[in-house]
């Protein structure tokens, strides 16, 4: 009977097979990132008694973490990826593979390419979508083959392996990089990608000039090495904000100028992901303008519109007049599952839960040769008042030996 029913969920019928299911036993996580993945694994240690699904388009889980050396470093070993179908057997949940079309928070229901799948708890951890209408493309196809030819690889980790091959394809001529206005996913990351991009074009020798367009601030710790040391390398163009791309000329408009490339790695804007637009869940800006990000609680992440139905992960909105929104890193994502496990396994079991704050570490290369690395630590308090504060501290290491790969080896050991 167990078998028959899985294949039955896999194969997109559950809701021939909701009465089976007792009331309050089900939760349904879209978006099998960081958060996702935390959230379903911490919910089957709470409360096992509980029906977890996991829902996302992809067949196995890639991290953005350290790939900013892997896409350009000779001979580097293949890109790991986790199967999902595996890590749900591994910890206990369900895993279906299928693209969600929509949320029916009235009756607590998604809709997936497969079929409805009910819930009596949502977790939304979608990640983002990228905002190529704020360049002037609205055509869906033209979008895609924008994506094929000159994606940044910001959206999907999946994305990854097709851009090192663009870039081990690169001969020479302009290498153009766009950075999207904040907030968006890993602050440093693309000044970091920036950085190994330069250094590869020198040290292979590539007859190849690194274009920065980037709308915001240089971050500091980049700003000596990118502008100084890889003086022949790169051009930075501070706050270039891009206003349109023209394909088939290779170019780029900006506030400064037009930027033609050979190849790029094409950023827009980021938004929280479909799924949270479809659903009504965006927080609106003052005058009914859409923020682009959703609507959630700044410590509980309940959504305004249901208090069973969470947004965890870079698809968060603001949660503070001071600090505006928390880093869009995966370790914030996993914090944020963890605790949103805490509060449905509380509410299902009756036994109460420690709440649990967000909190970050960034390992981020600073120089290549000599490596060195920056740590940045962000941390979170509740005043009392339901203010949060924020606590950033940043720390040179001239010598690393493998932190940020121990960093990294230690939070999948937590979801993996």
């Amino acid at each position: 009977m167990i078998a028959r029913r899985r294949f039955l969920i896999a194969a997109g019928f559950l809701p021939l097979l909701q009465p089976a299911y007792a009331d309050n036993r089900r939760v349904l996580i879209v978006g099998g990132g960081w958060g996702g993945l935390a959230a379903a694994s911490q919910l089957r240690q709470l409360a096992p008694e509980l029906e977890v699904t996991l829902v996302d388009r992809q067949p196995a889980f890639m991290s953005f973490a350290l790939s900013n050396r892997w896409l350009v470093e000779p001979g580097a070993a293949p890109w790991a990826r986790h199967d999902y179908a595996a890590l749900a057997r591994k910890h206990g949940y369900r895993f279906v593979q299928a693209e969600v079309l929509g949320v029916d928070i009235a009756q607590r229901n998604v809709a997936t390419m497969n079929g409805a799948l009910p819930y009596d708890w949502l977790v939304l951890a979608p990640g983002i979508r990228e905002n190529w209408s704020a360049w002037q493309v609205d055509d869906p196809a033209a979008v895609a083959e924008l994506r094929r030819r000159h994606s940044g690889a910001m959206q999907s980790a999946a994305d990854l392996p097709a851009l090192r091959q663009r870039l081990a394809n690169f001969k020479g001529g302009d290498l153009l990089m766009t950075i999207p206005p904040a907030p968006y996913r890993c602050p440093p990351a693309p000044y970091e990608r920036a950085l190994f991009l330069a250094w590869w074009l020198k040290t292979q020798k590539i007859p190849g000039k690194l274009v920065i367009a980037d709308p915001n601030p240089m971050m500091p710790a980049f700003r000596n090495i990118l502008l100084d040391r890889y003086k022949d390398q790169v051009t930075y163009l501070d706050h270039a904000t891009v206003r349109s791309v023209d394909l088939a000329r290779k170019s780029v408009s900006t506030d400064i100028d037009d930027i033609r490339f050979d190849e790029a790695l094409l950023c827009p804007p980021q938004q929280a992901a479909d799924v949270l637009w479809q659903a009504g869940l965006i927080r609106p800006e003052e005058g009914g303008k859409p923020s682009g990000w959703a609507a959630q609680g700044a410590t509980d992440f309940r959504s305004a519109a249901d208090g069973r139905v969470f947004v965890i992960g870079d698809a968060a909105g603001l949660v503070s007049p001071q600090f505006g929104y928390f880093p869009k890193t995966g370790q914030v994502a996993s914090r944020m599952g963890q605790s949103v496990a805490r509060q449905i396994a509380a509410q299902a079991t009756g036994k109460a839960q420690a709440p649990l704050l967000p909190e970050s570490v960034c390992h981020v290369t600073s120089s290549v040769e000599p490596l060195e690395n920056v740590r940045i630590d962000t941390s979170y308090r509740d005043r009392g008042d339901g203010f949060l504060v924020q606590t950033v501290k940043q720390t040179q290491n001239p010598n690393p030996s493998g932190e940020d790969a121990a960093w990294a080896a230690a939070m999948y050991g937590e979801f993996l």
